[in-house]
């Protein structure tokens, strides 16, 4: 029998939440009473959230690692993400912990994400705390969101064990927290007891030699590949002599040339590691892969393995093959993008690559477009220049019947947009399961849709909604298809020739649709200008310059005035593409065009498929 015991001298801990339900603040204010930065010392709010998208999104994109000191225990901390499709970086996170604080907002209660991170956190049979934050809003009802908590966990099959949490009340902004809504509290001190207290010191066996589970994955252009991950067993120092354990059973030998654990947000080196440290481990000459087992060559023993969820989602990536290729990237060659979307999977679980006969073209797999949307706009901040397709749903096949994966889709919204919302997720074969109305006159509205329903109809529901409306899901299952529908009721305004597009030409075209250029901006044949008000494309020419004569001057078109055109985000971009066409995406530009330029080589492809569909 192994001869268990505990190491007491570490707490491991994640904390999980919706999105904007104030997780990052809170870790800001753990690190700043705990001590770790001096008195006066300068430090950025959401110092945990040190990428650039993170800081300008206000959401957790990668989970972070970070440690206090309490009470002579150290408190390794991840700051995990609070969005479905990052649910990657959740579940490996939570391969590192022995416990979570899960925290829900006073005025919203529990919400999809919050959910969808509970779910994975009570899989793993973690000790839970429950912060209920935000208990100054004017809106916050703490006694009525705690009951939702425990209907929430009753939903998810909670044994009576995980129901036995501890509850306290916080203001994350102000670094509070209590034990009841009423009292006033002046620290996060009863925090730091409770975590000390309910989570439990990590376990290890005395018997068992070393074994680190590889969570995540770094470099160092000094070190090399550096392996992130929780010591289960055992102790290693500096230069021992170990080996790590692929999928696959192989074997690759490796030797320790540096170790480091989290001191703050800094790293520390250190000589040597024990039981329940998340470590920094360098020396891998050989890539290493999240999952990954790192243990001694006289007894290699596996941990199991980190498991995910299936993508649900794939997009086709290429080369840019626009007559502006080249000009605005530094890495335009598939080499290059092919280079950084195998390091991708590395880093990140939760993405998938396939690579075809064509070198150009590559598919991506991921849990949603949000997902590949943050991808793409991390990728074209590096330098990259690159073309995607829309994303398209991964489809199963059991028994001969094809299935696609649903999502629970929740809707906040004003009564007012009851009616709109509801006509439009009908249309999109969804099926409502709930509405809760409160009687201050916004809604929740609850749906079970096909995930290819919601791509596209985020942007839309924001017009519908005026702004106001908040929408969010989670990944509930596979059901059988549920029929075609036309995911957008407008064509496209294509550009048939290349040139720079005039006022005069583009105020001729303002009755006919929606336009995506402004005067001045290049463009070229196959290149989308607008969207069409009616079924179908229509190509224009919009170049076109006024004639001149003796009455008419070209200086006449300084009196045209255009009606403003929103700029086209990433976002936006990927939801308008039909099937037919793809984003260029560029460091400075984001334009939308058909995947076949030439307009008549579109419309043989268009004959040709009406002659192959006849035929059937």
């Amino acid at each position: 029998m192994n001869n268990i015991k505990h190491n007491d001298k570490i707490r491991n801990v994640a904390i999980i939440a919706h999105v904007d339900h104030g997780k990052t603040t809170l870790v800001d204010f753990m690190l700043r009473q705990s001590g770790v930065f001096r008195q006066n010392q300068e430090v950025a709010e959401r110092v945990m959230d040190n990428l650039d998208l993170e800081k300008e999104r206000g959401i957790t994109i990668a989970a972070k690692n970070c440690s206090i000191w309490w009470q002579g225990v150290r408190i390794n901390i991840i700051d995990t993400p609070g969005h479905a499709d990052f649910g990657g970086e959740v579940e490996r996170s939570l391969s590192m912990v022995d416990g979570a604080i899960l925290l829900v907002d006073a005025a919203e209660g529990p919400l999809p994400q919050t959910r969808f991170v509970l779910k994975k956190a009570l899989e793993s049979k973690l000790k839970m705390i429950v912060i209920v934050n935000k208990i100054d809003r004017k809106a916050a009802r703490p006694k009525e969101i705690l009951d939702e908590i425990y209907n929430l966990f009753i939903d998810l099959d909670a044994t009576e064990h995980d129901l036995e949490f501890p509850v306290l009340y916080a203001i994350g902004r102000d670094g509070i927290a209590q034990q009841t809504p009423e009292e006033s509290g002046k620290d996060l001190t009863v925090l730091f007891n409770t975590i000390l207290n309910a989570v439990p010191a990590p376990r290890f066996s005395a018997d068992e030699p070393f074994q680190m589970l590889v969570s995540d994955l770094d470099y160092s252009d000094y070190l090399g590949q550096l392996a992130i991950g929780r010591v289960f067993n055992g102790s290693a120092r500096c230069n021992d002599a170990l080996v790590c354990l692929k999928e696959n059973a192989q074997s690759v030998p490796l030797r320790i040339t540096k170790l480091q654990v989290y001191n703050g947000i800094s790293l520390e080196v250190v000589d040597a590691v024990q039981p329940g440290d998340i470590i920094i481990l360098a020396g891998i000459e050989k890539n290493v892969t999240i999952g990954d087992t790192i243990c001694t060559k006289e007894v290699p023993k596996a941990l199991p393995r980190i498991r995910i969820d299936e993508p649900t989602v794939s997009m086709t990536f290429t080369t840019n093959t626009s007559p502006f290729a080249g000009k605005e990237g530094v890495y335009v060659q598939s080499r290059k993008i092919l280079e950084r979307l195998r390091k991708e999977t590395m880093l990140n679980v939760g993405v998938q690559l396939e690579e075809s006969s064509d070198s150009n073209l590559f598919v991506v797999k991921g849990r949603g477009e949000f997902q590949m949307e943050i991808l793409l706009e991390t990728m074209r901040r590096e330098g990259y220049e690159i073309s995607v397709g829309r994303p398209q749903v991964i489809f199963k096949k059991r028994n001969g019947t094809t299935l696609e994966p649903i999502e629970h889709l929740f809707i906040d919204c004003s009564e007012a947009h009851i009616g709109v919302v509801t006509d439009k997720i009908n249309q999109r074969k969804g099926a409502m399961q709930n509405m809760v109305n409160h009687g201050t006159g916004r809604v929740r509205l609850e749906f079970t849709v096909p995930t290819r329903s919601l791509i596209g109809y985020r942007s839309e529901f924001l017009t519908d909604t005026r702004g106001l409306g908040v929408m969010s899901s989670y990944l509930e299952g596979y059901e059988e298809y549920r029929g075609d529908f036309n995911s957008r009721p407008t064509g496209s305004i294509v550009a048939d020739r290349s040139g720079v597009a005039t006022a005069y030409a583009l105020k001729n075209l303002e009755k006919r649709g929606e336009l995506l250029i402004n005067a001045g901006d290049p463009v070229y044949e196959g290149m989308i200008v607008g969207a069409y008000s009616r079924d179908g494309d229509l190509n224009v020419n919009p170049a076109k310059g006024k004639k001149l004569s003796n009455m008419r001057s070209s200086g006449s078109d300084e009196n045209i005035i255009l009606k403003p055109v929103i700029p086209m985000t990433l976002g936006k971009a990927i939801s308008f593409i039909k099937d037919d066409e793809m984003v260029e995406i560029t460091p400075k530009s984001i334009r939308l065009r058909k995947t076949i330029l030439d307009a008549n080589q579109r419309k043989d492809s268009r004959n040709a498929y009406s002659d192959e569909v006849s035929s059937e």
